[in-house]
């Protein structure tokens, strides 16, 4: 297993991963030493391209919640959606989507940060203005495509 992290704006990226299989991303106002995949330093330094090509270990289907997590992977970049859309595609609770977005143990290649309230943003740990930074960049760069 092999680790490391990247800065996005004041935050570190924390990943733990081994060949093309992310195991555990965190947000930390700490850097920890090591690499990580080339996707996902590109994608933090604002390159609007889609972390597809890392698999991440929530997509297992014996995984909790890996058909949540699945679905909300279909959610191209710069788009959002919302608990309650995720919920009725998968006939399950809006509350449901959300233990799992909470439980997401890679988030960035499960994009949970896409996610949102019909009210607003919604959460997102450890802070919910990485979340707002990470939707903003993605509005930006799409429109700049």
């Amino acid at each position: 297993m092999r680790e490391g992290s990247c800065r996005f704006g004041l935050w570190h990226v924390h990943v733990h991963w081994s060949k093309d299989t992310v195991r555990l991303v965190r947000f930390s106002t700490r850097p920890l030493g090591g690499d990580v995949p080339l996707p996902i330093r590109r994608y933090c330094a604002g390159f609007p391209e889609g972390l597809h090509e890392l698999a991440s270990i929530a997509l297992s289907p014996e995984y909790p919640f890996s058909a949540i997590y699945r679905r909300v992977r279909e959610i191209p970049y710069g788009n959002t959606e919302t608990y309650g859309e995720i919920a009725r595609d998968l006939n399950t609770s809006p509350r449901l989507v959300g233990l799992a977005m909470k439980r997401n143990p890679t988030p960035l290649v499960i994009p949970c940060h896409r996610v949102v309230s019909k009210t607003g943003t919604g959460g997102f740990s450890p802070d919910p203005a990485i979340k707002e930074a990470l939707l903003a960049m993605e509005r930006r760069n799409t429109r700049c495509l």
